[in-house]
């Protein structure tokens, strides 16, 4: 059985930061992606960041360039979303999902629905 589970969330004041963990448990493939995507309330899915785990490229949304950095211990099987800077904006629901097939993260803000399998969210609320 594959499983995502997201850790770290929480409130945080604008300005401050939260560090977000994806464990990773049954997924069969030695050439995904992780993915984090977010749902603020009364907005569209965004696809925030990116990790290829087989040739480690990255992706971030303009959004959260220079604040966000993703990161993974394949040995661990787990993932990483370090967030700084955080704005009040930055609110919402953050899903991990993990990508097999190859899949490229430099098209993440357009194909980050194509998971295989996603995570349960961990809500971020930033206070102004």
């Amino acid at each position: 059985e594959v499983q995502l589970v997201e850790f770290g969330g929480g409130l945080v004041q604008a300005g401050g930061s939260l560090r977000l963990s994806c464990a990773v448990s049954g997924f069969p493939s030695d050439d995904d992606a992780i993915g984090w995507f977010r749902q603020a309330p009364g907005k569209e899915r965004e696809g925030v960041s990116c990790i290829s785990r087989w040739d480690g490229a990255t992706y971030y949304a303009d959004s959260v360039k220079g604040r966000f950095t993703v990161s993974s211990d394949n040995a661990k099987n787990t993932a990483f979303l370090q967030m700084n800077i955080l704005k009040p904006e930055d609110t919402a629901v953050y899903y991990c999902a993990v990508y097999g097939g190859h899949f490229y993260c430099s098209g993440y803000g357009s194909y980050y629905y194509a998971m295989d399998y996603q995570g349960k969210g961990t809500l971020v609320t930033v206070s102004s």
